[in-house]
C-alpha cells in the first residue's frame, strides 16, 4: 500500500467535489466539470493521465450522433461490463449541474471508437422512462441486478428540492431526501415502477451501493432529518419473475457509519476497498475496509490505512475517486492557508503489493501516452486540428496498411518529425514558446498538406500567413494546396469566389392615375381666355 503525492499540470482548478471517474477502454476518465479555466468545454469530460508523478487531463470528444451531456456533480454512476457482444459502458442518472439545476435524466455513455493516434472518442445517448418515474434527484445510486437470466436496475436515494407547492424565496434552495422508495425499472422498454417497505422510513444520500446477482446491499449514508450517519445496512432482494418482480427488504445488525466514500474493485471477483468519507459531522473517517460478497451475504473486515500526511489529517473535507483496480485518486483542498500556495493536493492511493505494483508501473510505462502540451490548451467540439483529411500518425508518412499500434517512441519523436517540424525556410515555431493562433488549434499547431511531388509534406498554416477563414475554407475543400516554398496558394487551385448573379428584381408598378380630363371650347372661348392672360 502506497501514498504517493501527484503534481497537478494545470488543471488542478477543474476537480470540485462531486466530480466522477469513470474507466472505458482502460482509461481514466474525469466527468462533472465544467472545462479548462476561462474557455469552455463542450464536453466536460477529460482524460486523467497519471505517469512520474504528475497529473494532466486531456479534454475528450464525443460523436457526432452523440446527445449532449451536462456536467453534473454527485450522479448516479452505474458501470456496465461487457456482455453479449457489447462494449463496457456506464449508466448516469440525474446530478447536480454547476447552476444548482438537478436533472433526472437517464445517459448511456459508452466508446465510439479510438483513432489511430488512439484518441478516445465517446457516444452519449440519452434514454427515457416510463411509469413511475424517480424524480430529479442527486446523491443517490443506481445498481444492476440479474436475476433468472434478465436484468434490470434499481435506483434508491438521493436529496432534491423541496416540492414545487412548498417552496418559497426563503427556502428556494433548500433540499430534502427524497421518499425511501426503490425503484426498479428495465432498459430493453424503459419501463419503471416503485416500491416501498416498512424497513424503510427515512430518506438517505451519499451512501454505498454493492449488487452482486440479485442483492444490493446498502451501506452507510448520511440523513438530513437527523443531520447523523448511522451504522446502517440492509440488503435488497429482486427476483425478475414472469411479468411481475418481486422485492423484499432485509435490515442486517452490522454496517459502517460512513457517507460519501470512496470505492474500488481488487479484482474480476465482488471485491471491493472501502476508504475516505466522513463518520460525523465534522469527522472523517481514517480508516479503511474491505467488503467482499458472496453467496453468504456480505463481508466486511478492516484494513490497515495508509501513512496520512499532515495536510490530509488536518483537512476538512476530502474527495475523489477510483482511478483504477486497487487505486483511488485523492484530492484535498488546501482551505484557505494562506502559507500554502496549491488549491489542492493531489495524491494517489495504491493498494497493490510491492511486486505487483512495480510490474503495473512498467506496464503503464510501456502502454501509456505520452502527454507533453496541455498547457494552455483549449477544447474543441469535432476535433483538436485541422488535419485535412489525414491522420497525425500520417505525418510522417506512415500508410493504413502499416502497423498502427500506438508506441511511446513515436509519440516522443513527434516532437521532431511531426508537428514541430521546420516546415520551410522562415518556420519559427517552437515547441517551448508556441501559442494557439488560430481558435481550432488545441494542443499542436494547425497543418495543412503540400501535395508537391508524389510525397508531400506538411506545413504549418500559421508560417503560410493564411487567415482563419481561408484555413477553413481550404479544410472544407478537396483541391490540391501548394506552400510557397512550392508555388505558393495563387499557383494552386485556389477555390474560386462564388460568382453571384445579379438579381433582376421586376419594376414597381405605379399606382394607376386618373387621367386627365381635357375641356373642349370652341375657338371664340379661346381667344377670349388668351386676352384674359396675355
Amino acid at each position: 500500500m502506497t501514498l504517493q503525492p501527484l503534481n497537478p499540470v494545470n488543471c488542478e482548478g477543474l476537480l470540485q467535489t462531486g466530480c466522477s471517474l469513470l474507466h472505458l477502454d482502460g482509461e481514466v476518465l474525469l466527468f462533472g466539470q465544467k472545462g479548462w479555466p476561462k474557455r469552455s468545454c463542450p464536453t466536460g469530460v477529460f482524460g486523467v493521465h497519471l505517469k512520474h508523478g504528475e497529473l494532466r487531463l486531456r479534454a475528450i470528444s464525443f460523436s457526432s450522433d452523440s446527445q449532449y451531456l451536462p456536467p453534473l456533480r454527485c450522479p448516479a454512476v452505474c458501470r456496465l461490463d461487457p456482455h453479449d457482444g457489447l462494449p463496457e459502458s456506464y449508466l448516469i442518472h440525474g446530478g447536480r449541474t454547476p447552476n444548482n439545476d438537478i436533472s433526472s435524466s437517464l445517459y448511456a455513455l459508452s466508446m465510439d471508437s479510438r483513432g489511430g493516434n488512439r484518441k478516445l472518442t465517446l457516444r452519449c445517448k440519452e434514454e427515457e422512462l416510463v411509469g413511475e418515474v424517480p424524480g430529479a434527484r442527486y446523491g443517490h445510486t443506481v445498481s444492476v441486478v440479474q436475476s433468472r437470466g434478465k436484468t434490470a436496475f434499481v435506483v434508491f436515494g438521493g436529496r432534491s428540492y423541496m416540492p414545487a407547492k412548498e417552496r418559497t424565496s426563503e427556502n428556494w434552495n433548500r433540499v430534502i431526501d427524497c421518499p425511501p422508495q426503490v425503484f426498479l425499472f428495465d432498459r430493453q422498454f424503459g419501463c419503471c415502477s416503485a416500491y416501498a417497505f416498512p424497513e424503510l422510513t427515512d430518506g438517505q444520500s451519499f451512501h454505498v451501493a454493492l449488487a452482486r446477482e440479485d442483492h444490493v446491499y446498502i451501506l452507510g449514508g448520511h440523513f438530513l432529518k437527523c443531520d447523523g450517519r448511522p451504522p446502517r445496512l440492509f440488503c435488497l432482494h429482486v427476483e425478475l419473475l414472469q411479468g411481475c418482480p418481486l422485492l423484499s427488504c432485509e435490515l442486517l445488525d452490522f454496517g459502517l457509519s460512513i457517507s460519501s466514500a470512496i470505492i474500488t474493485r481488487t479484482g474480476p471477483a465482488h471485491n471491493y476497498i472501502i476508504l475516505g468519507g466522513y463518520q460525523s459531522k465534522s469527522q472523517k473517517r481514517m480508516e479503511c475496509s474491505t467488503v467482499i460478497l458472496d453467496e453468504k451475504g456480505i463481508h466486511i473486515e478492516p484494513l490497515e490505512p495508509p501513512k496520512w500526511t499532515p495536510d490530509i489529517i488536518h483537512s476538512q473535507t476530502w474527495y475523489g475517486g477510483a482511478a483504477g483496480e486497487q487505486s483511488m485518486l485523492l484530492a484535498v483542498p488546501s482551505e484557505g492557508r494562506s502559507c500554502q500556495t496549491n488549491m489542492q493536493y493531489f495524491y494517489l492511493v495504491n493498494f497493490q503489493k510491492v511486486e505487483d505494483a512495480k510490474e503495473g508501473i512498467q506496464a503503464q510505462q510501456v502502454c501509456s501516452q505520452e502527454l507533453t502540451d496541455y498547457d494552455n490548451s483549449t477544447p474543441l467540439e469535432e476535433s483538436d486540428e485541422l488535419y485535412f483529411g489525414r491522420e497525425p500518425q500520417e505525418l510522417d508518412g506512415s500508410s493504413e496498411g502499416e502497423d498502427n499500434s500506438y508506441n511511446e517512441k513515436d509519440e516522443e519523436d513527434e516532437s521532431q518529425s511531426g508537428y514541430w517540424i521546420k516546415c520551410c525556410h522562415s518556420c519559427q515555431l517552437d515547441l517551448n514558446t508556441w501559442e494557439p493562433y488560430y481558435t481550432t488549434e488545441l494542443q499542436r499547431p494547425a497543418m495543412i498538406f503540400c501535395s508537391t511531388g508524389e510525397a508531400g509534406h506538411w506545413v504549418h498554416a500559421q508560417c503560410m500567413e493564411l487567415s482563419e477563414t481561408l484555413l477553413l475554407t481550404l479544410s472544407q475543400g478537396n483541391k490540391k494546396y501548394f506552400c510557397l516554398d512550392h508555388g505558393g496558394l495563387p499557383i494552386q487551385g485556389m477555390t474560386p469566389p462564388q460568382k453571384v448573379m445579379p438579381q433582376t428584381r421586376p419594376p414597381l408598378k405605379v399606382k394607376l392615375r386618373k387621367p386627365q380630363t381635357a375641356f373642349k371650347m370652341s375657338r371664340t372661348k379661346k381667344s377670349v381666355f388668351r386676352r384674359l392672360f396675355d
